[in-house]
């Protein structure tokens, strides 16, 4: 009877495991599907070529080794919050590098609209006048125009292949610039008045972003110290008396405190960052 009852209860945990194991695997499929192929897509398009598999398993290495740490230097609780971070932690980074990579981009087009605008009074055509701009200009800038000088050697129509760049790089002023040059060289415009104009108007962009920045560097900074106080003020608390603090901390009183406190800050953040953000 004995073992009657613990084969059947070790039949249960296998088909409970095996359960478990085919929603994990089926939630992780789909994460790869969904966040870590875009991501995967998104460095490549920034020249960092990594497949999606060893990107997924970065990822989970990441969580684990951050797990790990939070589980040895505190608890359990506190090892789920670290594994979860180190989980989301490289699509925040490649959103990151990507935004600072256009904003590079960005600063680089407009000597780059100036110098084309040049070339275009000397005579030359458009794709001379990307070549000349690809060999001096440094990266991104210079490598986003050197792939699509090769797209346009390799017999690809150039405003598939301006549309093609436009795409990879997400910079606004390369779409609008794109978009208006295919339309001039349908219409027979003045190429090199119109890159003028549009590098003006973007340099003035500028000028108008980073005074709104001077402005709104105090909101920001408020921001922070708001959102790292608790945090900062729970630390203090614990170096002077760790013995208010760790009951607390072990105890689902206090581990659902502190969920509430993650919370309400990321939500505060959230709103001061949304008021602080002003687009041109």
């Amino acid at each position: 009877m004995v073992g009657v009852v613990a084969l059947c209860v070790f039949f249960a945990v296998f088909v409970a495991a095996m359960i478990v194991m085919s929603i994990l695997s089926a939630a992780l499929a789909e994460y790869e599907k969904k966040y870590v192929t875009k991501g995967a897509r998104e460095l490549g398009d920034m020249f960092l070529f990594i497949s999606p598999r060893q990107l997924l398993i970065f990822n989970c290495t990441l969580a684990g080794v951050l797990l790990l740490l939070g589980f040895l230097l505190m608890n359990w609780f506190f090892a789920i919050l670290c594994g979860l971070v180190g989980f989301i932690l490289p699509r925040y980074l490649i959103r990151y590098y990507r935004k600072r990579r256009i904003a590079r981009f960005n600063q680089q087009f407009v000597d780059a609209l100036t110098q084309m605008s040049a070339a275009f009074r000397a005579g030359l055509t458009m794709p001379q006048a990307m070549e000349n701009v690809s060999q001096e200009a440094p990266s991104p800038l210079g490598q986003e125009f050197r792939l699509t000088i090769r797209e346009l050697k390799l017999g690809l129509h150039l405003d598939e292949a301006l549309e093609n760049m436009s795409k990879r790089v997400g910079s606004e002023d390369l779409t609008l610039t794109v978009t208006a040059s295919n339309i001039s060289r349908q219409l027979g415009g003045n190429m090199a008045e119109m890159f003028e104009i549009i590098a003006s108007t973007i340099r003035e962009r500028f000028r108008l972003e980073g005074k709104i920045r001077a402005l709104t560097a105090q909101g920001k900074l408020q921001g922070w110290i708001v959102g790292m106080m608790p945090l900062l003020l729970g630390a203090a608390i614990y170096a002077i008396r760790p013995d208010l603090m760790v009951p607390m901390l072990q105890s689902w009183f206090g581990y659902g405190l502190i969920a509430i406190v993650i919370v309400m800050e990321v939500c505060g953040m959230f709103f001061i960052r949304r008021i602080v953000d002003i687009d041109v």
